[in-house]
């Protein structure tokens, strides 16, 4: 009678780490599509800001200006994601602070 070959724990944890790693992958590249959609709006926005700033007596736009600083809170959790310095993955998986 043959007896059919289980998978202990270990090996159970092995094929888990596995999946996960491919899945980070998956994160990693949609990260990376969405970092560099970023980097161009942040252009764009720079641009927009330098204009009203002329227009404006050197005066930014507050709206901006909020929103570049919330790009740059966003790509630094992206960043740290992409080179493992932490698990925590940044909006749209988490909240966008």
């Amino acid at each position: 009678m043959m007896v059919k070959d289980q998978e202990t724990p270990s090996e159970a944890a092995k094929d888990a780490d596995f999946e996960s790693i491919w899945l980070r992958l998956v994160h990693m590249v949609l990260i990376a599509v969405l970092m560099s959609a970023a980097s161009s709006l942040l252009g764009l926005l720079t641009v927009a800001q330098f204009v009203i700033m002329l227009f404006n007596k050197r005066e930014p736009n507050d709206q901006l200006a909020e929103i570049g600083t919330t790009m740059g809170v966003w790509m630094a959790k992206a960043a740290r994601y992409q080179t493992a310095a932490s698990e925590v993955k940044p909006w749209p998986w988490t909240e966008l602070d």
